[in-house]
């Protein structure tokens, strides 16, 4: 893969003891590839990547692995507050929901499965640890966002997806088991729905707990991770 060097000066060190164990995924939400990279690269803005894939499938690399880069915000994941601190954080260009949010072009999304075959191998990290910026920070946050190919990355083994349908879990049980999967027990229960249905039940996101995403949730929290 040709990566294009392009370094910001947003990062810092990782912990001494802090083994990468996720990878983050964004889109960048502006309007331009070049905005993106030039917030990402301004030390006023305080935000970065390590990675960032553009819609023709051009790679940009702004932070060296071995560094944190600032990309993950106030966020939780299974415990874990301290996501920059431990992840790869990868930016996908694309509008967003402000600005018009399109699908994922061919060439990128197989720009973006190729890099992430990378990482997860050289750090081993198990696909239920590579999460969407949503899934880390529901109440702020709507990226990647329900157009993006989760089941794909699946299929190739790089992220989680379930195989079958589950009985669903009891309303009741809702807000328990999404706490299991990972995501945020202090963040609004509407929050977390919403940003699980971006993830795993795309074509029906309302932030209601229904039937079907009740299914899903008791499907996803059986995938032994």
């Amino acid at each position: 893969m040709n990566i294009q060097d392009c370094p910001s000066p947003n990062l810092s060190d990782r912990s001494v003891d802090g083994a990468i164990d996720m990878v983050v995924l964004h889109y960048t939400g502006m309007q331009s590839a070049r905005a993106a990279l030039e917030r990402m690269c301004d030390p006023a803005a305080e935000v970065s990547a390590h990675y960032m894939v553009d819609e023709d499938g051009g790679v940009f690399r702004l932070v060296l692995e071995d560094k944190s880069a600032w990309h993950a915000g106030v966020s939780y994941w299974r415990g874990a507050t301290d996501i920059n601190d431990r992840s790869v954080g990868i930016e996908i260009v694309n509008p967003g929901h402000e600005f018009g949010y399109r699908p994922f072009t061919a060439p990128q999304m197989a720009a973006v499965r190729s890099l992430l075959g990378d990482i997860v191998a050289r750090h081993g990290i198990a696909p239920a640890r590579v999460v969407g910026h949503s899934d880390i920070a529901p109440a702020r946050k709507q990226d990647p966002g329900e157009l993006f190919d989760w089941q794909e990355l699946a299929r190739q083994g790089l992220a989680i997806w379930p195989r079958s349908a589950t009985d669903p879990v009891e309303p009741a049980d809702v807000p328990d088991m999404l706490t299991a999967i990972g995501y945020d027990p202090s963040a609004l229960l509407d929050d977390v729905v919403t940003a699980f249905q971006r993830h795993f039940v795309p074509h029906a996101v309302s932030g209601e707990a229904d039937l079907r995403t009740r299914s899903m949730i008791a499907a996803v929290a059986a995938i032994k991770s």
